[in-house]
């Protein structure tokens, strides 16, 4: 009978580490897939799983037949969001912030939700328009969003966007990428990646073209 108590105990105490190590080491992301993380329904799009906000539209940003990321609207604003393959040993941020920088005057760093962020004016088709730089470091990936228009100034609906992005769950896979390539993106009911050879980030590049998800 002591035996059993023990392996039940035994057991149990097993049960509640493996438990333990699911839940999330930290309160909220971005999450890599690897890592424990909180199990919701997402838009499962390959290299990203997005969350459900019935207020945003969410689109795919293609370029030729490469998805590449994503792009929000949401109260006079937009979002765009994009995976990037990072090194191994070092983060990517840095370094793509002051590439940024270099090529936009009118941006100036300043402390966001996630650390260190761009902020200023960029000149679109239809005139100057605020933005935020949002960059996140995971592990061999780097998730970059552009906040464009009313949500880079106004709180409410930057505090939206934010809180899309802390829970967006990024696949980096196992396959090798060049340094800053985008991580393929597919639509939900595809299962079949697109090609490969993403193309390398550059922010100051014509747009890609956008199509709705169905």
């Amino acid at each position: 009978m002591r035996n059993v108590f023990r392996r039940r105990r035994r057991e149990q105490q097993e049960q509640a580490v493996e438990e333990a190590a699911a839940q999330p080491v930290r309160e909220s992301g971005p999450w890599d897939a690897d890592e424990p993380h909180p199990d919701t329904d997402r838009i499962d799009l390959g290299g990203l799983r997005l969350p459900h906000n019935p207020d945003f539209d969410v689109r795919l940003a293609s370029i030729g037949d490469q998805h590449v990321g994503v792009v929000v609207l949401y109260e006079e604003s937009s979002l765009q969001v994009q995976a990037l393959a990072a090194p191994r040993s070092t983060g990517l941020w840095d370094e793509v912030r002051a590439k940024i920088t270099s090529q936009a005057k009118t941006l100036h760093e300043q402390e966001g939700p996630f650390g260190p962020e761009l902020f200023g004016e960029i000149v679109t088709e239809g005139g100057p328009r605020p933005a935020r730089y949002i960059g996140v470091d995971g592990p061999r990936w780097l998730l970059l969003a552009i906040v464009t228009g009313r949500g880079a100034v106004d709180d409410t609906v930057a505090a939206a966007f934010v809180d899309f992005l802390k829970d967006v769950v990024v696949v980096r896979g196992e396959e090798p990428m060049a340094r800053e390539e985008a991580i393929p993106l597919r639509r939900p009911n595809d299962p079949q990646a697109p090609a490969e050879d993403a193309t390398a980030f550059n922010p100051f590049r014509r747009g890609p073209e956008i199509s709705e998800l169905r």
